[in-house]
């Protein structure tokens, strides 16, 4: 009965009357864009969303360099001591191998 009181309007206000077919079409059209603005807009949450976790990412950048640089120190201390260690071992053994060549 809607479609007839619709047909009924469009034909007193001098329009063409509208076919099934094109009345769901707008109906669907209507659906599709309201979905479509639904989407922009979860879409611009998301997008606020990762601009919130990369600011927090960005502000653990100043400790990462800090631990980095320890790292990068401590790793230096650690291959000195080996080569110092490596340095005294091979001394070591140079003047074991004199001795055996002087007895």
């Amino acid at each position: 009965m809607s479609l007839n009181r619709q047909a009924v309007a469009n034909q007193a206000n001098g329009g063409p009357e509208k076919t099934y077919f094109e009345q769901q079409r707008e109906a669907l059209m209507g659906d599709i864009a309201i979905n479509l603005e639904q989407v922009l807009q979860n879409i611009n949450k998301l997008n606020r969303s990762l601009e919130g976790v990369i600011a927090v990412g960005n502000e653990f950048s100043a400790v990462e360099g800090l631990w980095s640089q320890f790292e990068n120190v401590m790793a230096k201390d650690e291959d000195a001591a080996r080569d110092g260690r490596e340095g005294q071992e091979d001394a070591g053994e140079g003047a074991r191998a004199q001795q055996d060549e002087q007895t």
